[in-house]
């Protein structure tokens, strides 16, 4: 979920291999939060981390790729309009909940370090949306498909952040690493269980996006309601993963040149137990689930230049009706975006400048 990285270990013992190299690639999607929550939290002062030196860090492991997002840059733009049902609307004074259309531009993406990873180096999708009301209000989106984040502590993230570091001397993590800090943190257990179960799509429309944290709707008389949401994928399919290196983006337009692709906007409702401020931690039980309307992507575009471009996905950009919950990785990852972004569209003014310009002061 990020403007958001370790390569693989040396052979671990028999039987893990498979787990450390698909933990290796998952972790990336939690090291930019990491960096990004010990700025915001101040827990690593003196020499605090700002959310500049966690881009460096990204840099540094994946090199500088000019004009492309630190962490998921290999994505593309779509664009398209949600059809709100009304049924949210008793539960949130947002326009873009209210009977009608919304338009919407988001960016489907893979996410790893490296614009040029193939499709299949992770199993996470990621899907940021922006819903532009009709009095101007926005609400920016960052869902990855993954249901929890593995822990949920500013410390236990930056020791995830150290066990999948690579080492300078090999540029590969120290195998053992992972499976112990892991083992020190039982608060992970539903993140490996997904893990064990994660599988490699073959689409971006047949994926479900989770927003992952929890944030409140707020009604028309003040009444406040934790919820995460998901896009559910109207059409699912277990196919197998093509072995080509850009399957998911050729998938995408060929189905998008069939007719509009479709996502169904599923609220769930937090129980009074639930746990608002720990994305670690999944809602289990029974839940009162509201199918708020559907999400029609209409059209795609590369990300260099597309709609999708100069976007930032921040997840605090919210309207009246919505706010960000008590969960710190909100406020960390709005951070890191705003820094990888103003990196990022530097490259990408720099990248598009005349001659002329450039000589400019």
């Amino acid at each position: 979920m990020i403007d958001r990285e370790p390569p693989y270990p040396r052979k671990p013992p028999l039987g893990t291999s498979k787990k450390l190299v698909r933990l290796a690639g998952i972790a990336l999607v939690v090291l930019i939060a990491a960096g990004a929550f010990a700025y915001v939290n101040g827990s690593l002062d003196p020499q605090r981390l700002t959310p500049g030196r966690v881009v460096d860090v990204f840099e540094h492991n994946n090199g500088v790729h000019p004009g492309y997002r630190r962490n998921h840059p290999k994505g593309i733009c779509v664009a398209g309009y949600f059809e709100s049902n009304g049924a949210a609307a008793p539960l949130s004074k947002a326009q873009v909940f209210a009977s009608g259309r919304t338009p919407v531009v988001g960016r489907l993406a893979l996410p790893t370090g490296n614009p040029y990873s193939p499709d299949s180096a992770a199993p996470i999708r990621s899907f940021a949306v922006q819903f532009t009301q009709a009095n101007g209000q926005q609400w920016r989106s960052g869902m990855n498909s993954m249901p929890v984040f593995p822990v949920g502590t500013p410390q236990a993230f930056v020791d995830l952040q150290i066990a999948t570091a690579p080492d300078p001397k090999t540029g590969k993590p120290d195998p053992a690493r992972p499976p112990a800090f892991f083992a020190a943190h039982p608060e992970a257990q539903p993140f490996l269980a997904w893990v064990k179960t994660a599988k490699l799509s073959a689409s971006f429309v047949t994926e479900t996006y989770n927003s992952v944290n929890a944030f409140v709707l707020v009604d028309a008389q003040g009444k406040r309601q934790p919820v995460r949401w998901s896009l559910v994928p109207q059409v699912k399919s277990d196919a197998p993963a093509p072995q080509t290196k850009d399957y998911l983006q050729q998938d995408l337009s060929a189905k998008l040149a069939s007719g509009p692709q479709r996502w169904d906007l599923v609220l769930t409702l937090a129980n009074a137990a639930d746990s608002t401020n720990d994305a670690s931690k999944s809602w289990s039980g029974e839940h009162k689930t509201v199918s708020a309307g559907t999400l029609v992507v209409e059209s795609d575009s590369a990300q260099l230049d597309g709609q999708c471009r100069d976007i930032n996905y921040d997840p605090l950009v919210l309207p009246s009706g919505i706010e960000g919950s008590d969960d710190p990785l909100l406020v960390a990852r709005s951070a890191a975006y705003a820094s990888s972004y103003l990196r990022r569209t530097a490259e990408v003014d720099q990248l598009h400048a005349t001659p002329a310009q450039e000589k400019q002061p």
